[in-house]
């Protein structure tokens, strides 16, 4: 699965837009590389993304199509 569509369906971020943005921009990095929208994720990559001040950084659990938004959160586990 590409990376800016399972940061949109896990919901970490709003739009597939927006991941697309962060994911060109530099933000987002995959074991430690920078990376581009149509990277594929694989279940146990490390993912970080780095905005503001800040960052957050979760290991992808499971790629999914569609989940529920009570679900969304069982993809993936916070690291810090």
């Amino acid at each position: 699965m590409r990376i800016d569509k399972f940061l949109k369906v896990s919901r970490i971020l709003k739009r597939r837009s927006v991941a697309n943005d962060a994911c060109s921009g530099g933000r987002v990095s995959v074991n430690g590389k920078d990376v581009k929208p149509a990277y594929s994720l694989k279940v146990g990559d490390v993912v970080e993304i780095r905005f503001g001040e800040g960052s957050l950084k979760f290991r992808v659990l499971a790629l999914k199509e569609t989940v529920k938004k009570e679900e969304a959160q069982s993809l993936y586990e916070i690291l810090t």
